[in-house]
């Protein structure tokens, strides 16, 4: 229990590094909160930059696959032994729920896509491979990047299942499935525009 709770505190804390606000912040002056979708990942604050939401995508996946790489060096001074893949799974959660719930921002963070990416490459490689084409597929048939991350997301526990990668335990795969979903959640205003058919397609000017 004491091994869950440090991975999961200090996943979260990681997980909470609002890099998206910072990065419009430092080098332009401005709260990216405050335009576009009020979001602070990558697709919002390539709205301000292109650089700066390239950046803003490296740094969030990157502190995803820290706090799996965290997991490891946690269980290895406290059971002095690798991590179960279960704890592996749940550094992955708590990062992706710091992303959303930043205690830096009052709660309010982005949508946990690129969090969890870097998160799963660590945990399940192949699975995120076949997630990352299923996204680029429905990207390049729709061009909605919000339909191409729950789509991918939505398939990526299935894909974990299929491919056996690693044989993870039910309770691990469910950790999984439950980031997926909390991730799918986050884009309910999203999946509100694509019903209504006023979600912003790639490229596309925002009105």
């Amino acid at each position: 229990m004491l091994t869950l709770g440090i991975i999961a505190v200090a996943a979260y804390l990681l997980g909470s590094i609002p890099f998206g606000y910072l990065l419009v912040r430092i080098f332009r002056g401005e709260d990216v909160r405050l335009s576009g979708s009020g979001n602070i990942g990558a697709t919002n604050v390539s709205r301000k930059s292109p650089a700066l939401g390239a950046f803003t995508l490296f740094l969030d996946a990157l502190k995803g696959a820290l706090a799996v790489m965290l997991a490891y060096v946690v269980a290895d001074h406290v059971t002095a032994g690798p991590p179960a893949y279960e704890e592996l799974a749940l550094a992955a959660v708590f990062a992706i729920l710091g992303h959303m719930f930043p205690v830096w921002l009052k709660f309010h963070g982005g949508k946990g896509v690129a969090t969890g990416l870097g998160s799963f490459v660590l945990i399940a490689p192949k699975a995120v491979v076949v997630a990352v084409a299923i996204f680029v597929a429905v990207i390049l048939l729709f061009r909605y990047v919000s339909l191409a991350s729950i789509v991918a997301v939505a398939f990526f526990p299935l894909a974990v299942w299929m491919i056996h990668q690693f044989s993870p335990p039910p309770a691990g795969l469910a950790l999984i499935a439950f980031a997926s979903l909390l991730i799918i959640a986050r884009h309910h205003q999203n999946i509100t525009r694509l019903l209504s058919g006023t979600e912003n397609r790639l490229g596309a000017k925002r009105a």
